[in-house]
């Protein structure tokens, strides 16, 4: 069992959250992107049983007059990204990372995140950690370590993609202008000089890659070598447990929002719709550069906010299988085996490519490139005993075609598994509500609330990896 307990920077950050005056920080805790991007954010700086240096930090860049060209985040900040420059053979490569995070798909949900690292630079770390795939150690990141590695900071909402505003909530969708503004910045920091370029991203910066790959390629000459890779970015249109499309229904609130089909592929939206662009596997088969895809087959942020919501599991049949999949029955198992089964089919095209890579694990995880544990360990997930950052590396350097995709759960016994603990006390908690026009601010009884729920938190909640 491999366990990695966060739960304490979970609570000094939320009282953080609480003295600075955050608005609906409760309700933060269980949206679309909350408990699993912030837990696994912190989840990467934390020790591994094999990794025993602490990651290199590196330090924030905001891109000076982005504003002039009207790129930025949905509150008029500007955008940003983290440089650790490359050496040796490596000074002549790069290696470009989209950050993730969610989506907003309403004018209320996106003015909420305006007020989070996620739609503000004035509230985005002052530095980063690098690990896994952006790390500068060659025993964990074999292949890029000595490349120039960015990360692009996430703060419109869609992707970087779509080109829009709100004048009266002052919100700025400027998806694609941040992603053009920061390719040129960095193409002015040397990267115009690239002789290998690789443009990757975890999540919605997997799914940001994906949409983004051919205008990457169009940066470069011909002579340049042009990949691309997205991590928990095969996002799928498929029916939740109660028969409907929650991710379609959300995805068509972004899109219409952000005005997202401005920044989609031709040769999709000439015959689908801008929502069934928006997903990947509408995407994919007709990308022209090279393109990898990491994924787990029963992704966990899919199953627990796509496939089973609460919202679609009013009776809670779910809950003990979204927070932990041995809790699961024959029958939802035999649910997310079909799941399975509706990924390996989207791909089917994409993989009959030879310039195309997979690696379709069936561990119940998100994001494996960006944590350490995952992407180039000891213990590190396999596919026919080849580890992720190893098969990455293969599908790259061209040293072989390198199509991995896993035997259905519950056969792999290397998978990091991601599981909530969830207790009678998490629960209670849970149940804290507020109305919609309470701000929590820091008085003495909204602080004693906090208190309750920390130590509530620290003494019988985690998060951890099971093998």
């Amino acid at each position: 069992m491999k366990q990695v307990q966060v739960m304490s920077l979970f609570v000094f950050t939320l009282i953080g959250n609480v003295l600075s005056g955050s608005n609906h920080v409760f309700q933060d805790l269980k949206d679309r992107e909350g408990v699993l991007s912030f837990l696994e954010y912190y989840a990467a700086i934390s020790p591994s049983s094999s990794v025993t240096d602490k990651p290199l930090m590196v330090g924030l860049t905001l891109i000076q007059g982005a504003d002039s060209s009207g790129a930025v985040c949905l509150d008029g900040t500007l955008p940003g990204y983290h440089l650790d420059r490359g050496s040796g053979t490596g000074k002549d490569s790069w290696l470009v990372d989209l950050e993730g995070g969610g989506w907003c798909n309403t004018i209320r949900d996106c003015a909420y995140r305006k007020t989070t690292r996620r739609g503000s630079s004035k509230l985005f770390e002052k530095q980063l950690p690098f690990t896994g795939i952006l790390s500068d150690k060659a025993e964990e990141n074999p292949d890029f370590f000595n490349w120039n590695r960015v990360k692009v900071r996430y703060c419109d909402g869609a992707s970087f993609s779509g080109d829009s505003q709100n004048e009266a909530s002052q919100l700025y969708f400027r998806g694609q202008r941040i992603w053009s503004a920061a390719m040129e910045y960095i193409m002015a920091k040397g990267m115009q000089n690239a002789t290998q370029a690789l443009l990757s991203g975890c999540s919605a910066g997997g799914l940001a890659s994906i949409i983004h790959c051919d205008e990457f390629r169009e940066l470069f000459p011909e002579s340049t070598k042009v990949k691309c890779l997205s991590d928990a970015g095969m996002f799928l249109n498929a029916m939740d447990i109660s028969g409907g499309h929650t991710l379609q229904n959300f995805y068509s609130g972004v899109v219409s929002l952000q005005e997202v089909q401005k920044s989609l592929p031709s040769t999709c939206i000439d015959h689908l719709d801008p929502t069934s662009c928006f997903f990947p596997q509408n995407l994919v088969a007709a990308v022209r550069t090279p393109l990898f895809l990491l994924n787990s087959a029963y992704d966990v942020w899919q199953l627990r906010s796509s496939l089973a919501p609460s919202s679609a599991d009013p009776h809670g049949t779910w809950k003990e299988c979204r927070q932990n999949n041995a809790q699961c029955n024959s029958s939802q198992i035999q649910f997310l085996q079909d799941f399975r089964n509706q990924m390996l089919d989207a791909i089917k095209v994409f993989s009959s490519s030879n310039q195309n890579g997979l690696f379709i694990n069936s561990c119940f995880a998100h994001c494996q490139s960006e944590r350490q544990d995952t992407w180039f360990a000891d213990d590190s997930p396999r596919i026919r005993n080849k580890r992720i950052a190893q098969s990455v590396g293969d599908w790259y350097f061209d040293r072989e075609d390198v199509k991995a995709v896993d035997c259905p759960y519950p056969c792999d016994n290397t998978c990091h598994n991601l599981v909530f603990n969830i207790s009678l006390c998490s629960d209670v908690v849970s149940n804290i509500t507020f109305s919609q026009s309470t701000r929590l601010t820091s008085t003495p009884f909204n602080l004693l609330i906090i208190f309750l729920v920390s130590l509530c938190s620290i003494s019988t909640t985690g998060f951890k990896f099971v093998r």
